[in-house]
């Protein structure tokens, strides 16, 4: 029974010495002097503000990308003890002594280091040789700016780690698709395929781009698995170990084909589908866990949203009234939220009698859309067919479609339109508190309540959670805010207005009640003061998951970020020919600089490479055209799959910018060209294999290939001092690196 402890017991492994070597190399060339600078590098005053926000469970709203980028980068502060009091307001500031420096640059520089042997084993996986595949790990070795993004506080580093390895995995996956379909390691490779797509969209938006290339490869590949029967009659008898089929069986066997098939198809749809979704759910489960205290950025979430968060409006509307009565005394905040989330607000002063263009006005005061909580924000939902202001007992709830009028709590007025121009739209009506000036302008002020989110035509309009419009009754036109801002006489607040053409819905039309309470008191002079002082009736209520994910995903999509102009920001054809750089860091006392400069030997080449391959790729297809094949069956489709994930993941990370108005910079071309660079080695070993005919020729073409492989080591040597900012160089040392007109070089005037 025990015969089994008479053997010992024995484990082998291949170690490949290749990646070992590689692994060592990348780690040492991103952990060296990690810490140096201590001082705030560039975007590392960005990041660090969120880094700081995590520490301290504050939400924030950052529309730049998912949080998975954000999380990461604080799980390195967490490692390394850091409480989050810091405080991140200018580049060069140095670091005190409870920010663990090394510990929040780590996560980047792993990932930058080992993005050096994952680009050897893709390169092995296209089934070029290892002589190619050190090439592809040793550029991205000694590519300068790759290794000065991946040592700071960035997210760039994290992105390509996991494009490549979204690459790597599915190589795998796919390769072991042939002989060992349905394995352990073919599941475990399709599976991490996933989960590293849905990491790369989880950094930034752009890794959907390569989630997409990864599709669209996976697609292809399941497309020639339909009809595929050899594939799946093999794979079936080798699982079971069935004989050749007979006449009897083919009926058996092509169900049989059928299903397995749909088995392949099933799987690549659970894991490069479904499991990156519920992944990409699980970034944001976690980061809405993390981020429950109320913080600067909440209020442009939704009022329900601000509620759910500890602090902040929670606080004030904890043991709120759920449901509107008449008689309660509401606050309505504008749902729209821009250009700044406001409250529907009034005041005594009234419209000028003649606006500086002629035209007249109501002359009555004024309604406006105020971006601060005041207590001229609170109105009083009246019955018309009753004078009480106060709430009955039992409260007697407002329902969708019922006719209300609002009453503005600290002067009285009844909220009213009318067919008079809006100051500022004058396509609109003018919205005002009525104001009887005995000039036969009668009072217009019932509204029809909507409720946008009902799911019945019985709802009960309820605090935070009802969207609701306020349709007049006399003209249609419905309350909306029109966000343009008013002049002095209007102290600068938003214009409301009435729109009476309709344009379909709109978010500026929709409100919601933020704070509530039942009135008690009839008459004038208690109910100022009663609104001064809201009492509060216990009520409990909880907003699931799935509505806070949709609405901070809504609002990090619609978030207007600062597209001003910067110094160093740069346009996508500047950075294929590196015509720009960024100056990251300057010495406070000496000329030692940090600088995101690429290795130009290494640009220009993967750009070469980018064309060479394209030129020959169609040279090659219209030749097949012909019937006239260069190249062997199996170096073909090895030679479109390369170009298929390489020259596609440089082309969907790069040429979507064009398309994109924001403020662009030289960093955000290092994932398209981390694909070019892969490539590059690739169209060397072509044109060595193919292209050169005679031995002699081989043998020159890898003497230039050495050449040339010598003076991209030289140039980033050459560069290391501006990679590293551990040197100080002279004024002559500096204007001898500043090898292009448009590199802003740092040259200090003593």
């Amino acid at each position: 029974m025990l015969g089994f402890l008479k053997q010992p017991l024995v484990v082998r492994a291949d170690i490949n010495l290749n990646v070992v070597a590689l692994t060592g190399m990348g780690l040492l060339s991103r952990l060296w002097g990690l810490t140096y600078p201590r001082a705030v590098v560039f975007d590392e005053v960005y990041y660090g503000q969120y880094i700081s926000l995590y520490m301290k469970r504050v939400f924030f709203l950052d529309g730049s990308g998912p949080p998975l980028g954000h999380m990461l980068l604080a799980l390195g502060g967490y490692l390394g003890g850091f409480d989050g009091n810091f405080l991140w307001n200018r580049i060069g500031a140095e670091y005190s002594s409870n920010v663990p420096v090394w510990s929040l640059r780590l996560l980047p520089a792993l990932a930058g280091a080992f993005s050096v042997p994952m680009a050897y084993q893709i390169v092995l996986e296209l089934r070029f040789s290892h002589c190619a595949a050190m090439g592809a790990a040793l550029l991205m070795l000694i590519e300068n700016a790759l290794i000065t993004q991946s040592r700071l506080i960035l997210l760039e580093a994290l992105l390509i780690f996991f494009n490549l390895l979204s690459v790597l995995c599915y190589l795998k996956f796919s390769n072991l698709q042939q002989h060992s379909p349905f394995s352990l390691s073919w599941w475990f490779w399709l599976v991490l395929t996933g989960v590293a797509c849905s990491c790369t969209v989880g950094i930034k938006y752009m890794g959907v781009f390569t989630y997409l290339l990864v599709l669209s490869v996976a697609a292809a590949h399941a497309w020639h698995l339909v009809g595929d029967q050899t594939l799946s009659n093999v794979s079936a008898l080798g699982t079971w170990g069935w004989g050749a089929p007979t006449g009897r069986s083919r009926q058996c066997f092509s169900a049989l084909s059928q299903a397995c098939v749909c088995c392949h198809l099933l799987a690549r749809a659970v894991a490069l589908l479904v499991i990156p979704a519920l992944m990409y759910l699980l970034f944001f489960y976690i980061h809405l866990i993390l981020l429950f205290r109320s913080g600067p950025h909440d209020q442009v979430m939704s009022s329900a949203f601000q509620a759910s968060l500890e602090g902040g409006l929670a606080r004030i509307t904890r043991g709120q009234p759920l449901e509107v009565a008449y008689g309660s005394q509401v606050t309505l905040k504008s749902v729209f939220g821009k250009p700044v989330p406001c409250w529907l607000h009034s005041h005594q002063s009234t419209y000028p009698m003649i606006y500086e263009n002629g035209r007249g006005s109501s002359h009555q005061q004024q309604v406006t859309c105020y971006p601060f909580k005041d207590v001229n924000n609170w109105w009083i939902v009246k019955d018309p067919g009753r004078h009480q202001l106060v709430v009955s007992n039992p409260p007697r709830p407002i329902r969708h479609g019922d006719t209300v009028q609002l009453v503005h709590g600290m002067t009285a007025r009844l909220l009213n339109t009318h067919d008079v121009a809006a100051p500022l739209s004058p396509h609109a009506q003018e919205v005002s508190c009525y104001v009887d000036h005995n000039i036969s302008m009668p009072a217009q002020n019932l509204w029809r309540l909507e409720i946008v989110n009902r799911d019945t035509d019985r709802d009960v309009w309820k605090t935070i959670m009802s969207e609701v419009r306020f349709v007049h009754v006399n003209t249609s036109a419905i309350l909306k805010l029109s966000g343009a801002h008013l002049p002095d006489w209007g102290f600068r607040q938003l214009e409301v207005v009435g729109e009476k053409l309709s344009r379909g819905f709109h978010e500026s039309t929709v409100w919601n009640v933020e704070e509530h309470r039942y009135g008690k008191s009839q008459e004038q002079r208690e109910r100022e003061l009663e609104l001064h002082s809201p009492i509060q009736v216990d009520v409990n209520r909880n907003l699931s998951f799935m509505a806070r994910f949709s609405e901070l995903q809504w609002r990090m999509l619609t978030l207007r970020t600062d597209d001003s102009e910067h110094k160093y920001s740069s346009t996508p054809l500047e950075w294929v020919t590196l015509d720009t750089n960024i100056a990251y860091w300057l010495h406070p006392k000496s000329s030692a600089q940090i600088h995101l400069l690429g290795n130009v030997v290494i640009w220009a080449s993967a750009s070469l490479a980018t064309v060479t391959y394209a030129l020959l790729f169609l040279w090659y297809l219209l030749r097949r055209r012909r019937n006239a094949c260069d190249l062997p069956e199996d170096d073909w489709l090895r030679w479109v799959l390369a170009g298929s994930l390489c020259c596609g993941g440089w082309a969907v990370n790069y040429l979507p910018f064009f398309l994109m108005e924001k403020t662009l910079f030289l960093y955000h071309y290092l994932p398209a060209l981390t694909f070019q660079i892969i490539l590059l080695p690739v169209v060397l070993q072509h044109v060595g294999d193919h292209l050169c005919r005679s031995q002699l020729q081989r043998s020159v073409f890898s003497a230039l290939v050495v050449a040339w492989y010598s003076s991209a080591c030289h140039v980033f040597s050459t560069l290391r001092p501006l990679t590293y900012g551990d040197t100080s160089l002279s004024p002559s040392e500096l204007r001898a690196l500043r090898w292009k007109d448009s590199w802003d070089i740092l040259i200090r005037k003593y």
